[in-house]
């Protein structure tokens, strides 16, 4: 039985592809992002009983020696995720393929297809590969939002089921790719060639993060690469927010109109024609 280990899944999201999806992030992540506004998918709850302490409505409790949550004590206080020091959540739970299956059927009728994203949801391909086997029996198209990090040439199942792909590509000159992320991005680029050839990425996006990046180089390298593979993908642009980062980790701030608007252009006379700002 393929079970994954889920973290949360938002029934109804507008800003994880295309329509209504239901968005279901996976927990375990590879990157360590500096700038990383889920903190708490990177790794595996380890047990160590924090949390339990820190929960003031007796939603985590030691079962033998493992700690379970009560979804219905809970209040969503996240007091558990403050405490933890791992970068993890006791709530996340491993769920079978038929188990989140069904959390979909909740919602098919209102919803255009599912994004699994993450943590990263690559490094639980073989779950992620029989979960969209399924979903497409209902009708629904898959996408999948990655770090591009696992060399998806590897994991043909998968591609072949994925409808399309969202790929971040969070700096473009290596060592600033370390730096932010604790690997490198050599993997990154090649998938984001590999996808583009076959017509499987939905989007790339890139975070703009003053003080910390070279935003500038960036998007004008990462433009020129989209421009040559295909100029109607669609680039997005992010503005960095402080919410939910790991503040003791990274010394920035949100940019301006007039940043944004400078690397618009610059990503528009590069050839790129589909743009996007948030």
């Amino acid at each position: 039985m393929i079970k994954g280990l889920v973290n949360r899944i938002i029934p109804f999201s507008s800003v994880d592809g295309p329509g209504n999806r239901t968005a279901i992030f996976l927990q375990g992540c590879n990157f360590n992002c500096s700038y990383c506004h889920n903190p708490e998918t990177i790794n595996v709850c380890n047990n160590c009983g924090a949390c339990v302490n820190a929960c003031h409505y007796s939603a985590l409790q030691f079962k033998g020696s493992d700690i379970v949550w009560d979804k219905t004590a809970c209040s969503k206080c996240d007091e558990c995720l403050k405490v933890c020091k791992r970068n993890s959540s006791p709530k996340a739970q491993s769920m079978t393929v038929e188990e989140v299956v069904g959390e979909i059927e909740k919602n098919k009728f209102f919803i255009s297809g599912i994004t699994v994203s993450g943590g990263e949801c690559t490094l639980q391909s073989e779950f992620l590969t029989n979960l969209f086997r399924e979903v497409k029996k209902m009708g629904l198209t898959c996408f999948m939002d990655t770090n591009g990090s696992v060399p998806l040439w590897d994991h043909q199942e998968l591609v072949d089921v994925m409808d399309m792909a969202m790929v971040d590509i969070k700096a473009y000159n290596n060592e600033e790719h370390t730096r932010l992320t604790g690997m490198g991005n050599a993997t990154v680029i090649e998938n984001v060639k590999y996808l583009a050839k076959i017509n499987k990425i939905y989007e790339i996006r890139t975070v703009i993060v003053p003080e910390v990046l070279d935003n500038y180089n960036n998007v004008d390298k990462i433009s020129k690469l989209i421009a040559i593979l295909n100029p109607d993908i669609r680039y997005k642009l992010i503005k960095y927010r402080q919410i939910g980062v790991r503040l003791d980790m990274i010394n920035s701030y949100t940019p301006n109109d007039e940043i944004m608007r400078k690397l618009v252009e610059t990503v528009n006379h590069n050839g790129c024609r589909n743009v996007v700002v948030v």
